[in-house]
């Protein structure tokens, strides 16, 4: 799928694998591009699909977090383009490498899967500009802001704000075409809390482009980051009652499907401090 203009030179293409969006943001520089697919030969038709748009070179990236769908693009980019700076949070930036390399062996066990063998042979490119709390991105004649609103999907989340044109990319902090995605390395618990502050980078006009799906509004995210709390706060309820771990997820009512939840329930417990945990939890 091509880029299609959501704002003034701002731009989604939203690809058929794993629903991702990847953004392209254009200044009187150069295009920065924000997550880069989830292989090198994925990539290399994103960059087609950046050619075909007409509005210069590449001069930069962003990982919005470490995982492979949003990274395994970098070095394709770079290898079209130079070696232009790829920005992510700095916790992102660390784990990269071993993101990447987890799954890995995971497609490596996996000879069914169709995209084992550009999975397997993807080169891993970890950011080298990294922040801790915001870093401003210059294009020229405009700046594109990037801000850590704490941990949610993962420790290293990042969100980026396109502020003359109101636009927001979430990340996998904000999801459409599924539920968020709570895995092993998510923190359920402070996930509300990191949309409360996106919400504050946001107004009632603002448009806002999801890790995954459609382009949403900020109702979209009130929403979400309602459910989202929900979750966090029925672990915390299960945990401070001495709900048994194996018992929780079918000991409460959920937003989202229960199925998809044995991390975050198993990632909240471990948040918790012991002090608001009653015997018996496992």
């Amino acid at each position: 799928m091509g880029f299609e203009e959501i704002a003034d030179r701002v731009w989604v293409a939203r690809q058929d694998w794993f629903d991702v969006n990847i953004v392209a943001v254009g200044g009187s520089r150069g295009l920065l591009v924000v997550d880069t697919h989830a292989s090198a030969a994925a990539a290399r038709a994103v960059v087609e699909q950046v050619r075909r748009l007409g509005r210069g070179d590449v001069v930069g990236l962003v990982n919005t977090h470490e995982h492979f769908d949003h990274t395994f693009g970098n070095g394709t980019f770079r290898a079209e383009y130079g070696a232009i700076p790829v920005h992510a949070h700095e916790h992102a930036a660390a784990a990269t490498r071993a993101a990447g390399e987890r799954i890995k062996a995971a497609y490596a066990a996996d000879p069914d899967d169709p995209h084992r063998a550009e999975v397997l042979a993807t080169e891993i490119v970890p950011a080298e500009v990294t922040f801790s709390s915001a870093l401003a991105v210059d294009l020229g004649d405009r700046v594109v802001e990037l801000f850590h609103p704490g941990r949610g999907h993962t420790a290293g989340d990042l969100v980026a704000r396109v502020p003359d044109a109101d636009v927001l990319l979430a990340g996998d902090l904000v999801e459409e075409s599924g539920p968020p995605a709570y895995g092993p390395d998510s923190h359920p618990l402070d996930w509300p809390l990191a949309l409360d502050l996106v919400l504050g980078l946001t107004g009632p006009d603002s448009v806002v482009v999801p890790g995954h799906g459609a382009v949403v509004d900020r109702e979209f995210v009130v929403d979400q980051r309602d459910a989202v709390g929900v979750v966090a706060e029925t672990i915390r309820d299960l945990a401070t009652r001495g709900v048994p771990l194996d018992q929780a997820l079918g000991s409460a009512e959920w937003p989202f499907p229960s199925a998809d939840l044995s991390d975050a329930v198993r990632r909240g417990y471990e948040q918790l401090p012991l002090s608001q945990r009653r015997l018996p939890l496992v």
